[in-house]
């Protein structure tokens, strides 16, 4: 019966270990670029969150002032709540986001949001007749989000 040996030889070992380090190498730098990637589409989905909703409320209010004489501002984050009409939210700005009462929201305070309100004409619609919304929000990274909308005198 001959003698046969079994077992890796050094260069052996030394090849499959440089091997398994350059792959776990690779590896961990993969994992690294996705976990620091990984915030970014929270802060993006947080954005698209709060501009949908200050599109929302801008969108359910009056085309024009209802009531002659209504609020006539000056119009900023703590009279929001007096806002009676979609042109009383042009040229509002929110830093750190908060509800109509001017309640801050927890977790809100690094997102500022800024609101723009034009005249604009869209399908059939002329522009005397068309507002375009537009809510900017910029997350506390700096990345900005920008969602428009449309409202008709209807």
């Amino acid at each position: 019966m001959p003698n046969l040996q079994t077992g890796v030889s050094l260069i052996e070992a030394v090849l499959f270990m440089v091997v398994v380090s350059v792959a776990l190498v690779v590896l961990v730098k993969a994992f690294n670029q996705a976990a620091v990637a990984s915030a970014d589409p929270v802060l993006r989905r947080q954005s698209l969150a709060i501009a949908q909703s200050l599109l929302e409320e801008i969108n359910v209010k009056d085309y024009t002032n209802p009531s002659p004489g209504g609020y006539a501002g000056p119009y900023n984050a703590t009279t929001r709540s007096r806002f009676d009409d979609v042109m009383d939210y042009n040229g509002l700005t929110l830093n750190g986001i908060s509800d109509l009462s001017g309640t801050a929201l927890a977790g809100l305070s690094g997102y500022r949001a800024g609101i723009a309100v034009v005249a604009a004409a869209f399908g059939s619609v002329p522009s005397s007749a068309g507002w375009r919304i537009t809510v900017t929000v910029t997350d506390p990274a700096g990345q900005q989000l920008a969602l428009e909308g449309y409202r008709a005198n209807y």
